[in-house]
């Protein structure tokens, strides 16, 4: 069991909004149940969710984090300012995090306050019908506002019985819209059918400053934002791997760089929000703050973020596997790997990460003795895979 943690103070809430220098410019926040009711907090700005025609919070609650499950306060500050999506799975945190949302709602009787976004693991019809039955059992509800094929790679799951599914569970009222999330190779093919297809309401995927120069990315997601397809960023903060300790903040910037990369992405106009791991209340108040700030990112933090992604650039895994891959043993998932490497060491969620890791199939658990010189030469960002690789295999094994 988690331990409560501390939750802003009034006085601290207050501050934060007096800083930025938006204290009162929005609504009212909302108040929790048996609890006194906030004053007038400024809210998070929303945005059209694409052709669902549903306003969302620019900044959204990442629940892949393990929260308490009798009453979580980080959902409830972040409720404070507005960010009412919370962004979970069936599969997160080892299958407790729908769990302990369904209790917050419970607790709080915000139901109706709070946007659900809720993902299926399995990719056929009956076997998503399936989850979203189980999830809906453990959030508490009737329903959710958005369901997701969760890491989709084959867009041959975008199936004409896919969409059958689908239009049965509109109509019976258990999901308002549909989509999926996707972070591997495969994402522009993804974004580009799903804009040709026409009936994918909203797409999660990985998009952050370092996608700035991939023109196939940008043009899928151009065919996506003509489509009306609303789009969702998320691992917004293009960590590279063991990257913390050269993290500072930007000389001359009143952001973070943990912030200014949130900014640059809400730049961007075809993005609706981005999804963020909020695991501890400073990072949901530093998040918050960013996204409170009507100031724009200057050139000077334009050129930051280019500096800093081209320094970086070796630690970065693009999730291009088909490239090295093809210099290695099959079944070597290099993108996947690293990924969970980032859970464990950017997220600091190192039992996430091994439970993810235990479920890879076996050859690509295999990593002890691999050469990885071949496949290191063909890497664009020039990843010292042997390094990452091999580390992977002694501290998520």
């Amino acid at each position: 069991m988690n331990m409560p943690e501390k939750k802003l103070t009034r006085r601290e809430m207050l501050k934060l909004a007096g800083l930025l220098g938006v204290a009162g410019a929005f609504g009212g926040a909302a108040s929790i149940a048996g609890e006194e009711a906030t004053p007038a907090l400024p809210q998070v700005p929303r945005r059209v969710l694409g052709k669902t025609g549903e306003k969302i919070p620019i900044l959204l609650v990442g629940a892949a984090m393990n929260l308490d499950q009798r009453f979580d306060p980080k959902l409830a500050e972040a409720m404070r300012f507005g960010v009412n999506y919370f962004d979970t799975a069936d599969c997160y945190a080892g299958g407790t995090s729908e769990t302990a949302i369904g209790n917050f709602m419970q607790r709080t009787g915000k139901r109706k306050e709070i946007w659900i976004t809720t993902k299926s693991d399995d990719h056929t019809p009956a076997g998503m019908v399936k989850v979203l039955e189980r999830s809906l059992e453990k959030l508490q509800t009737d329903h959710v506002e958005l369901f997701f094929l969760h890491a989709l790679v084959d867009k041959k799951s975008l199936s004409p019985e896919m969409k059958q599914a689908v239009d049965n569970l509109k109509r019976s009222g258990k999901i308002k819209h549909f989509g999926f999330s996707c972070h591997n190779n495969t994402v522009a093919e993804l974004l580009n059918t799903a804009a040709a297809l026409g009936w994918i309401d909203a797409i999660m995927f990985k998009y952050n400053f370092r996608e700035y120069g991939n023109v196939e990315l940008n043009a899928a997601m151009d065919a996506c934002h003509k489509a009306n397809v609303g789009l969702i960023a998320m691992k917004t903060q293009g960590s590279a791997v063991s990257f913390a300790e050269q993290v500072k903040k930007f000389e001359g910037s009143p952001f973070t760089h943990h912030q200014a990369v949130l900014k640059a992405v809400w730049a961007d106009d075809r993005i609706t929000a981005a999804v963020s791991h909020m695991d501890t209340l400073e990072k949901m108040k530093d998040n918050i703050a960013a996204a409170l700030d009507k100031r724009e990112l200057s050139a000077l933090d334009r050129t930051g973020l280019q500096e800093f992604a081209a320094a970086t650039k070796c630690g970065y895994c693009a999730g291009c596997d088909h490239i090295c891959g093809a210099a290695l043993p099959p079944g070597i998932q290099v993108a996947d790997t690293l990924r969970l490497l980032m859970y464990h060491d950017a997220y600091r969620d190192p039992l996430k990460a091994r439970e993810l890791f235990a479920k890879l199939p076996a050859p690509a658990r295999q990593i002890e003795g691999v050469d990885f010189s071949r496949a290191a030469a063909l890497c664009p960002n020039k990843v010292d895979l042997a390094k990452h690789m091999q580390r992977a295999a002694r501290v998520l094994a």
